[in-house]
Protein backbone atom coordinates (compact mmCIF):
# COMPACT_ATOMS: atom_id res chain seq x y z
CA UNK A 1 0.00 0.00 0.00
CA UNK A 2 2.79 2.38 0.85
CA UNK A 3 4.52 1.51 -2.51
CA UNK A 4 0.86 2.54 -4.51
CA UNK A 5 1.13 5.44 -2.63
CA UNK A 6 4.31 6.97 -3.28
CA UNK A 7 3.56 6.40 -6.79
CA UNK A 8 -0.01 7.35 -6.65
CA UNK A 9 1.95 10.54 -5.88
CA UNK A 10 4.44 10.58 -8.40
CA UNK A 11 1.59 10.57 -10.98
CA UNK A 12 -0.57 13.39 -9.63
CA UNK A 13 3.23 15.17 -9.86
CA UNK A 14 3.65 14.38 -13.46
CA UNK A 15 0.17 15.20 -14.26
CA UNK A 16 0.49 18.75 -13.17
CA UNK A 17 3.70 19.08 -14.94
CA UNK A 18 2.34 20.16 -17.96
CA UNK A 19 0.39 23.27 -16.92
CA UNK A 20 3.59 23.81 -13.84
CA UNK A 21 5.54 26.99 -13.63
CA UNK A 22 9.41 26.63 -12.35
CA UNK A 23 10.53 28.87 -10.34
CA UNK A 24 14.71 28.21 -10.56
CA UNK A 25 16.52 25.10 -10.95
CA UNK A 26 20.11 24.42 -10.60
CA UNK A 27 22.91 21.58 -11.18
CA UNK A 28 26.00 20.98 -9.74
CA UNK A 29 28.83 18.50 -9.46
CA UNK A 30 30.86 17.72 -6.13
CA UNK A 31 33.98 15.87 -5.89
CA UNK A 32 34.63 14.45 -2.38
CA UNK A 33 37.70 12.48 -0.84
CA UNK A 34 37.98 10.88 2.11
CA UNK A 35 39.93 8.35 4.36
CA UNK A 36 37.47 7.39 7.75
CA UNK A 37 34.76 5.49 6.30
CA UNK A 38 33.15 2.81 8.20
CA UNK A 39 31.79 -0.57 6.54
CA UNK A 40 34.02 -1.24 3.87
CA UNK A 41 37.55 0.41 2.83
CA UNK A 42 37.61 3.30 4.15
CA UNK A 43 39.15 5.21 1.85
CA UNK A 44 36.64 6.46 -0.83
CA UNK A 45 36.33 9.12 -3.43
CA UNK A 46 32.56 10.23 -4.52
CA UNK A 47 31.52 12.26 -7.72
CA UNK A 48 27.40 13.19 -6.75
CA UNK A 49 25.80 14.86 -9.40
CA UNK A 50 22.61 16.89 -7.84
CA UNK A 51 19.75 19.03 -9.42
CA UNK A 52 17.27 21.21 -7.10
CA UNK A 53 14.45 23.00 -8.50
CA UNK A 54 11.52 24.86 -7.24
CA UNK A 55 7.74 24.89 -8.77
CA UNK A 56 4.67 26.03 -8.07
CA UNK A 57 3.24 22.75 -7.21
CA UNK A 58 6.26 21.96 -4.55
CA UNK A 59 9.86 21.06 -5.21
CA UNK A 60 12.45 18.13 -6.39
CA UNK A 61 16.00 17.40 -5.25
CA UNK A 62 17.43 14.73 -6.99
CA UNK A 63 21.41 13.51 -6.25
CA UNK A 64 23.30 10.56 -7.98
CA UNK A 65 25.88 9.27 -5.62
CA UNK A 66 28.99 7.49 -7.90
CA UNK A 67 31.26 5.99 -4.95
CA UNK A 68 35.18 3.99 -5.84
CA UNK A 69 37.21 2.96 -2.89
CA UNK A 70 40.90 2.66 -2.87
CA UNK A 71 40.17 -1.18 -3.33
CA UNK A 72 38.28 -0.53 -6.12
CA UNK A 73 34.94 -1.29 -4.65
CA UNK A 74 31.89 1.02 -6.56
CA UNK A 75 28.72 1.37 -5.26
CA UNK A 76 25.99 3.75 -6.73
CA UNK A 77 23.17 5.54 -4.67
CA UNK A 78 20.40 8.26 -5.49
CA UNK A 79 17.22 9.90 -4.00
CA UNK A 80 14.66 11.53 -5.91
CA UNK A 81 13.07 13.70 -3.54
CA UNK A 82 9.22 15.34 -4.84
CA UNK A 83 7.54 17.41 -2.58
CA UNK A 84 4.34 18.85 -3.43
CA UNK A 85 2.65 21.42 -1.57
CA UNK A 86 -0.75 21.53 0.03
CA UNK A 87 -1.14 25.33 -0.76
CA UNK A 88 -1.06 24.24 -4.45
CA UNK A 89 -3.18 21.07 -3.83
CA UNK A 90 -5.84 22.48 -1.78
CA UNK A 91 -5.63 26.00 -3.19
CA UNK A 92 -5.42 27.87 0.45
CA UNK A 93 -2.71 29.68 1.59
CA UNK A 94 -1.10 26.68 3.94
CA UNK A 95 1.35 29.28 6.14
CA UNK A 96 1.86 30.77 9.53
CA UNK A 97 4.01 32.12 11.74
CA UNK A 98 7.77 31.05 10.64
CA UNK A 99 6.10 28.23 8.34
CA UNK A 100 6.31 28.80 4.50
CA UNK A 101 4.47 26.14 3.38
CA UNK A 102 3.76 22.79 3.89
CA UNK A 103 4.20 19.62 2.21
CA UNK A 104 3.26 15.83 1.39
CA UNK A 105 6.79 14.58 1.32
CA UNK A 106 7.87 11.61 -0.58
CA UNK A 107 11.62 9.99 -1.34
CA UNK A 108 12.41 6.89 -3.44
CA UNK A 109 16.07 6.22 -2.05
CA UNK A 110 17.81 3.54 -4.37
CA UNK A 111 21.41 2.08 -4.04
CA UNK A 112 22.94 -1.59 -5.25
CA UNK A 113 20.04 -4.39 -4.86
CA UNK A 114 17.60 -2.16 -3.09
CA UNK A 115 14.61 0.33 -3.10
CA UNK A 116 13.10 1.90 -0.19
CA UNK A 117 10.06 4.37 -0.58
CA UNK A 118 9.41 6.84 1.76
CA UNK A 119 5.96 8.98 2.30
CA UNK A 120 5.17 12.07 5.27
CA UNK A 121 4.76 15.35 5.75
CA UNK A 122 7.10 18.32 5.57
CA UNK A 123 7.24 21.78 6.10
CA UNK A 124 9.48 24.95 5.10
CA UNK A 125 10.43 27.20 7.47
CA UNK A 126 11.48 31.21 7.15
CA UNK A 127 14.20 31.24 9.63
CA UNK A 128 16.27 34.53 9.62
CA UNK A 129 19.61 34.45 8.04
CA UNK A 130 19.12 31.05 6.89
CA UNK A 131 18.76 30.77 2.86
CA UNK A 132 16.16 27.44 3.42
CA UNK A 133 15.43 24.97 6.15
CA UNK A 134 13.02 22.13 6.21
CA UNK A 135 11.85 19.16 8.24
CA UNK A 136 9.82 16.06 6.98
CA UNK A 137 8.93 13.44 8.98
CA UNK A 138 8.24 9.74 6.76
CA UNK A 139 7.40 6.58 7.23
CA UNK A 140 10.00 4.15 4.91
CA UNK A 141 9.15 1.34 3.43
CA UNK A 142 12.51 -0.41 3.65
CA UNK A 143 13.30 -3.47 0.91
CA UNK A 144 16.01 -5.48 3.13
CA UNK A 145 15.11 -4.62 6.70
CA UNK A 146 12.00 -3.73 8.37
CA UNK A 147 9.90 -0.55 7.79
CA UNK A 148 10.87 2.55 10.18
CA UNK A 149 10.25 5.84 11.23
CA UNK A 150 12.52 8.76 9.37
CA UNK A 151 12.91 12.79 10.63
CA UNK A 152 14.83 14.99 8.51
CA UNK A 153 16.21 18.62 8.94
CA UNK A 154 17.97 20.57 6.06
CA UNK A 155 19.34 23.71 5.86
CA UNK A 156 21.35 26.11 4.35
CA UNK A 157 23.07 29.06 5.63
CA UNK A 158 25.13 31.88 3.78
CA UNK A 159 27.80 34.20 5.45
CA UNK A 160 30.48 36.18 4.37
CA UNK A 161 33.94 37.08 6.21
CA UNK A 162 35.04 40.05 4.77
CA UNK A 163 34.70 39.83 0.70
CA UNK A 164 34.52 35.92 1.05
CA UNK A 165 31.38 34.00 0.28
CA UNK A 166 30.71 31.26 2.65
CA UNK A 167 27.90 28.73 3.09
CA UNK A 168 27.38 26.29 5.82
CA UNK A 169 24.84 23.51 4.46
CA UNK A 170 23.43 20.03 5.34
CA UNK A 171 20.92 17.88 7.04
CA UNK A 172 20.80 15.29 10.18
CA UNK A 173 18.77 12.42 9.55
CA UNK A 174 17.09 10.32 12.73
CA UNK A 175 15.41 6.94 12.20
CA UNK A 176 13.92 4.46 14.74
CA UNK A 177 14.99 1.10 15.95
CA UNK A 178 12.93 -1.74 14.77
CA UNK A 179 13.51 -5.49 15.94
CA UNK A 180 15.93 -5.73 13.34
CA UNK A 181 18.32 -2.97 13.56
CA UNK A 182 19.39 0.14 15.35
CA UNK A 183 17.87 3.54 15.63
CA UNK A 184 20.62 5.77 13.45
CA UNK A 185 21.47 9.17 13.23
CA UNK A 186 23.03 11.09 10.51
CA UNK A 187 24.59 14.00 10.14
CA UNK A 188 26.01 15.58 7.32
CA UNK A 189 27.51 19.39 6.92
CA UNK A 190 29.55 20.66 4.39
CA UNK A 191 31.73 24.16 5.21
CA UNK A 192 32.44 26.02 1.50
CA UNK A 193 34.20 28.52 0.19
CA UNK A 194 32.86 30.50 -2.93
CA UNK A 195 36.27 30.44 -4.95
CA UNK A 196 34.21 31.48 -7.95
CA UNK A 197 33.37 35.13 -6.93
CA UNK A 198 37.58 35.45 -6.91
CA UNK A 199 38.21 33.53 -10.47
CA UNK A 200 35.26 35.46 -11.75
CA UNK A 201 32.80 32.56 -12.49
CA UNK A 202 28.78 33.69 -12.86
CA UNK A 203 28.00 30.28 -11.10
CA UNK A 204 29.41 29.62 -7.47
CA UNK A 205 32.77 27.40 -7.39
CA UNK A 206 33.08 25.66 -3.79
CA UNK A 207 36.41 24.75 -1.85
CA UNK A 208 35.97 23.63 1.55
CA UNK A 209 35.08 19.89 3.72
CA UNK A 210 32.21 17.85 4.73
CA UNK A 211 31.99 16.46 7.83
CA UNK A 212 29.98 13.16 8.50
CA UNK A 213 29.07 12.02 12.05
CA UNK A 214 26.74 8.44 11.55
CA UNK A 215 25.40 6.85 14.75
CA UNK A 216 24.40 3.43 14.33
CA UNK A 217 25.55 3.46 10.27
CA UNK A 218 23.17 1.30 8.34
CA UNK A 219 21.21 0.32 11.46
CA UNK A 220 24.56 -1.87 12.59
CA UNK A 221 24.38 -1.12 16.55
CA UNK A 222 28.44 0.28 18.06
CA UNK A 223 29.00 1.41 14.12
CA UNK A 224 30.16 5.02 14.74
CA UNK A 225 31.50 7.04 11.69
CA UNK A 226 33.07 9.76 12.29
CA UNK A 227 34.86 11.44 8.63
CA UNK A 228 36.19 14.37 7.09
CA UNK A 229 36.48 15.15 3.27
CA UNK A 230 37.89 17.37 1.25
CA UNK A 231 35.55 19.25 -1.22
CA UNK A 232 35.33 20.71 -4.88
CA UNK A 233 31.83 22.03 -5.82
CA UNK A 234 30.63 23.12 -9.17
CA UNK A 235 27.26 24.60 -10.37
CA UNK A 236 26.25 24.88 -13.48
Amino acid sequence: MKFKSVFLLSGILISSAASAEMQWSDVSLTYLKGSNHELGDPDRQTLTLEHVSDHDWGDNFFFLDREKSDDGALNNYFEFKPNISLSYLTGAELSYGLVADTYIATTWESGNNFDNYLLGLGADFEVPGFQYFKANVYNRNNELKEDDTMLTVVWGLPFNIGNAEFLYDGFVDWSSAESDHASETLYMAQLKWNVGKVIGTKAPVYLGVEHVYWNNKFGVQGIVERNVSFLAKVHF
